[in-house]
């Protein structure tokens, strides 16, 4: 059965159905050495050439959805490449074979914490449609005057340039003076959102943390660069969130050794991350 290009090239993880649908219009992607169109359709054996280098197309059945939590430091940005030289939330990732890595949804730069990446493109871009409301939770240090009233407003709603927006939950977290922690949940994405709720009743965020995207948590154990795979449990939490079909399939070990291995993963993690710092702070990079 065919199929629509940008959702087979977005299944197999080479980006986002949205980025496909901009590709294609640009004219970069070709089918049997054809320009493809929008709302062409494809069989399983046709040859496909992105900026005309030869690209794998999978069935749904060959693919084996994978997601892994990163740990998102601040400072870097949601992007592959910098053309200042700024580190990228990819730089760290592992690589993957006949798919790449996509984003679910952004962080800005000064903001830290949980960012998922799946091979999957479809699941992606079904998460980052407006329509799947996922509920997000932050950790905020703000700095400023915060009383009873500026609380009620920011959760019965405020007007911000694109519109009416308010936090599903405001909760205190600590702190002194004029210095708070709060815990705030949200189900939408828009951009700097949270900052600009904040901002709307003139108290400055000083720290911004992601810690939840679903029922999926940061894990405390996970230091700032590090990553990890997510079990096929919570792979298929967000799939059936997507409205998609559940994955049967895991890259994750299953053998009486992976238990070993478990036990030495944060170490590993925290050697990586080591390492990449060491290699960024090499003179020739540039830094923020």
């Amino acid at each position: 059965m065919s199929e629509k290009l940008q959702k087979v090239l977005a299944r197999a993880g080479h980006g986002s159905r949205r980025e496909m649908e901009a590709w294609i219009a640009a004219g970069r992607i070709s089918i049997d050495g054809e320009i493809a169109n929008l709302g062409d359709r494809i069989e399983a054996d046709v040859k496909i050439r992105i900026d005309g280098r030869t690209v794998s197309i999978k069935s749904e059945e060959d693919l084996i959805c994978r997601v892994i939590a990163y740990h998102k430091p601040e400072g870097e940005i949601c992007s592959r490449k910098d053309p200042e030289g700024r580190p990228t939330v990819f730089d760290r990732l592992p690589k993957t074979r006949d798919s790449r890595w996509v984003a679910v949804g952004r962080l800005d730069i000064n903001t830290s914490g949980l960012l998922l990446f799946t091979s999957d493109g479809e699941l992606a871009n079904r998460l980052m449609h407006p329509s799947n409301e996922v509920e997000r939770e932050y950790a905020v240090r703000t700095f400023g005057e915060v009383n009873d009233a500026c609380i009620q407003r920011l959760r019965t709603g405020v007007t911000l340039e694109d519109g009416p927006a308010s936090f599903d939950k405001v909760k205190a977290a600590g702190g002194e003076g004029m210095n708070k922690w709060w815990h705030v949940t949200l189900a939408e994405g828009r951009n700097r959102e949270v900052r600009r709720l904040w901002e709307s009743q003139e108290v400055q965020v000083s720290r911004l943390i992601r810690i939840r995207y679903g029922k999926i948590e940061l894990p405390k154990s996970l230091p700032r660069g590090g990553w990890v795979e997510l079990t096929m449990e919570q792979v298929n939490y967000l799939r059936k969130t997507a409205g998609l079909n559940e994955e049967t399939r895991t890259v994750l070990g299953t053998d009486k050794h992976s238990v070993a291995r478990s036990k030495v993963k944060g170490s590993k993690i925290r050697r990586a991350v080591r390492k990449h710092k060491a290699v960024a702070s090499k003179p020739g990079r540039k830094r923020i």
